[in-house]
């Protein structure tokens, strides 16, 4: 993504419309005013000493703006990125200098690499002590800079309501993207003369939406009405550009199979006649092996990442590639278009399906068929069904689809369970899929969950976390015990770090390398922060306390004892290309 450039002289293309009435505030309050012009009505955060007046003004406006006090900082920026995930609005945090700060990086690199949409408010140490190494300083700004869309550090409160408009505006616009912006306390406390707020929706030297090419919509077309096996594989670019309704009607219309990326997941309902799968790493084995076969590959709103292309000098080589990118630089960055389209596809979409034939492929459509059969037949009927006594993931997940209808936000964590979770959910409607796709974050389920409840309360929102990524942050059953969001949390418990361990395994001679984790009694911790739970190892277990989770007024944790040594297939190995994707172990 390309980041913004520090913009200078805030507030000069777009000055502030003078309100009726000017008044003398504080920097505290015109940030608290920013946010509700903003439409913001909740904040994750967490005070200290360099945001403290910020907190102070809060306090005067507990009615009008929810803040939910997280347990860390990390837990308050990835429950901004569940919240923005799921709610088509702007994630909002607060943290304070020093280790406040650095506590948001984590969150601000996978946030930045799956384009979500936050503003990032921290505090700093007065202007004078920058430098100077003071207590609890951090520079911020050079930090953040290659994992933030754009940063700005305020030094002076009047620059407060020019500098958020154009936080919030370069956050939302465009590739969506995270935003700091760093306050100094003398600016959070200073008064200036505040002349009320006015919304960004211009700035200069920055171009949200490259213009659309009508040339190259022309010459997609023709290639797409001329192929005889055309694919298209999708990402998060759908989503975020609310173009789900548009893409349906150009692939409807088209005909043609359509694969998805993790992140790109449920933008079309699961079980669509034209979606095939999803694609990559233990994606689908039809789509990889078929990415290699099709005559014209049509990418929407994907970035071509390794877990999808694997070997880059193996990946569609035969193909003719039509890529529509909102933002120019994903553009031949990986994989050379034979035509790009630039522009947002809610616009570029439509002018494409203006122009393609009305077709069907059903010879084409068959192969991914087979292909999905032998799927079926070594590999997904064992996992679904399994012939043992001892629990999959994968059942657990085709439960959670039958008492949930595909209708619930499922919160993934990163590891097996992820896989195996994004391989089997079943999902109805879009922003569903809530995971952590280019990062890989381990932790980012529990918090995001928690977001995610807040951004869609009218949902049932339910976190399948690994036993390793949820120590990674299962102190913020603090915050579900204090704000009661209702997320249902499933640990899908093997005893090991899973992923890693099946990495051991199969390329390192099972050489288990700390890998097998010794994790507490997870009830016992639920119980203590008030949260009910269960653990449970037997099937005839499995659908009735699913249920009873599902049940529960609020919050519910339950541990589910998995296979320890079970392992995620499909799988392209490492180094290989997406055709050499393998069913078993002893493909490897």
């Amino acid at each position: 993504m390309d980041t913004v450039q520090e913009i200078k002289t805030p507030g000069k293309e777009h000055p502030a419309t003078p309100a009726k009435e000017v008044r003398e505030v504080s920097g505290s309050v015109a940030v608290l005013e920013a946010l509700l012009a903003e439409g913001v009505e909740t904040i994750f955060g967490y005070p200290g000493g360099a945001i403290m007046p910020i907190y102070d003004a809060l306090y005067d406006y507990r009615e009008k703006l929810n803040h939910i006090l997280v347990r860390h900082e990390q837990g308050a920026i990835h429950a901004a990125q569940g919240f923005a995930r799921v709610s088509r609005n702007v994630g909002v945090v607060f943290a304070t200098s020093g280790p406040g700060a650095t506590n948001l990086v984590t969150g601000l690199a996978d946030a930045m690499i799956d384009s979500t949409p936050l503003v990032c408010v921290t505090g700093q140490v007065f202007a004078h002590l920058l430098g100077t190494d003071a207590f609890q300083e951090t520079d911020v700004i050079n930090i953040t800079t290659p994992i933030t869309k754009w940063n700005y550090q305020v030094t002076d409160a009047s620059e407060i309501p020019s500098v958020l408009a154009k936080a919030f505006y370069i956050a939302r616009s465009g590739r969506p993207g995270p935003v700091v912006i760093d306050i100094t306390k003398n600016a959070q406390i200073q008064k200036f003369s505040y002349a009320g707020y006015q919304k960004c929706d211009h700035i200069r030297s920055y171009r949200p939406k490259p213009i659309v090419r009508k040339k190259y919509v022309e010459e997609a077309a023709k290639l797409i009405n001329e192929a005889e096996r055309p694919f298209v594989i999708f990402g998060q670019g759908v989503i975020l550009g609310n173009a789900e309704v548009e893409f349906r009607k150009f692939i409807e219309k088209a005909g043609i199979p359509s694969a998805w990326t993790i992140m790109g997941m449920s933008a079309i309902p699961t079980d669509h006649p034209l979606g095939v799968g999803m694609l990559g790493m233990h994606g689908n084995y039809g789509p990889n092996v078929l990415t290699n076969e099709c005559d014209v590959l049509i990418a929407v709103g994907m970035r071509f990442d390794d877990r999808v292309t694997g070997r880059l000098d193996k990946y569609a080589k035969q193909a003719k590639v039509i890529h529509l990118d909102i933002d120019p630089s994903e553009i031949d960055k990986n994989v050379k278009a034979t035509v790009p389209v630039w522009g947002d596809c809610k616009e570029t979409l439509p002018m494409l399906t203006a122009l393609v034939e009305q077709k069907l492929y059903p010879q084409w459509i068959q192969r991914f068929r087979d292909f999905q059969q032998k799927e079926e037949d070594q590999v997904i009927h064992e996992e679904l069904n399994p012939s043992t006594d001892i629990l999959t993931m994968g059942e657990v997940i085709k439960e959670l689809n039958a008492l949930t209808n595909g209708d619930a936000i499922v919160v993934t964590d990163v590891g097996q369970h992820q896989m195996v979770a994004c391989r089997y959910a079943k999902f109805n409607q879009s922003k569903s899929n809530v995971t952590s796709g280019g990062l890989g974050t381990m932790g980012y389920a529990l918090p995001a969950a928690i977001g995610a409840a807040f951004g869609d309360p009218s949902r049932p929102t339910v976190a399948i976390i690994g036993d390793g990524g949820f120590q990674m942050t299962l102190q913020e059953l603090g915050t579900i015990m204090q704000f009661k969001p209702h997320v249902k949390i499933i640990i899908l418990n093997n005893q090991f770090l899973g992923m890693v361990r099946q990495w051991q395994q199969l390329f390192h001679e099972k050489r288990y390398s700390f890998v097998d984790i010794t994790s507490p009694d997870f009830v016992q911790v639920a119980k203590g922060f008030g949260i009910p739970g269960k653990s449970i190892s037997k099937r005839e277990d499995l659908k009735p306390t699913l249920a009873a989770m599902l049940n529960e007024p609020g919050s519910f944790l339950l541990e589910v004892m998995v296979g320890k040594e079970n392992n995620v297939f499909p799988m392209v190995p490492q180094g290989r290309g997406v055709a050499e994707i393998v069913l078993c172990r002893e493909d490897v």
